[in-house]
């Protein structure tokens, strides 16, 4: 009885065993892949339209308003903060916004920062800042080209920092083209 068996016949499950199926949009490999019995496999179906990983630079990271973050913030991206943040953001090269419902208390180092809503810290920026109507920034900034609009609040210095934008523009800078600025400005 025992011995009628043969050892290479694949043991019988009740279930029976289920391949994932692949969805118009997707394509999918059985290879490799074994359902043991007992185990049902389901594979989602891939969204060509949603990618897993970014590999284009325009990708826009974003916070959104319900989210608090304590500490630093680094990254190669582009930054859309709605949040409130404390520490320091670090976005050497990349472009960050800080939207109307945000709260920054934080440094701030980008390529480009453009605040709609409140920050408290310092800003230092490669290429520009800009201050919408609505925003509002306390705190020194740094930067080569600076935006303020009628109706935004302001209250620190400013350091035009010309060899940045010479820089980028392969022209000549001139000796002492930093110049530093007190400005206020607030709505009424």
């Amino acid at each position: 009885m025992w011995g009628d068996k043969k050892p290479d016949a694949p043991a019988k499950s009740p279930l029976p065993q289920q391949q994932p199926q692949a969805s118009p949009r997707s394509t999918v490999s059985t290879e490799n892949t074994q359902v043991f019995p007992g185990e049902a496999k389901k594979m989602a179906p891939i969204d060509s339209t949603y990618p897993a990983t970014s590999s284009s630079s325009s990708g826009i990271a974003r916070l959104g308003a319900t989210l608090h973050v304590k500490g630093e913030i680094t990254g190669n991206e582009d930054l859309h903060i709605d949040g409130t943040v404390e520490g320091l953001v670090q976005l050497e090269d990349r472009k960050l916004t800080v939207g109307a419902s945000a709260k920054v208390t934080a440094d701030i180092i980008a390529r480009e920062v453009v605040v709609y809503g409140n920050v408290k810290g310092n800003l230092r920026a490669r290429d520009r800042i800009e201050i919408k109507k609505d925003g509002s920034v306390v705190g020194d900034l740094t930067t080569a080209r600076i935006m303020i609009e009628d109706g935004a609040y302001f209250k620190g210095s400013i350091e035009i920092d010309k060899t940045a934008d010479a820089a980028d523009n392969d022209k000549p800078a001139y000796r002492g083209a930093r110049s530093t600025a007190a400005a206020s400005s607030s709505a009424d």
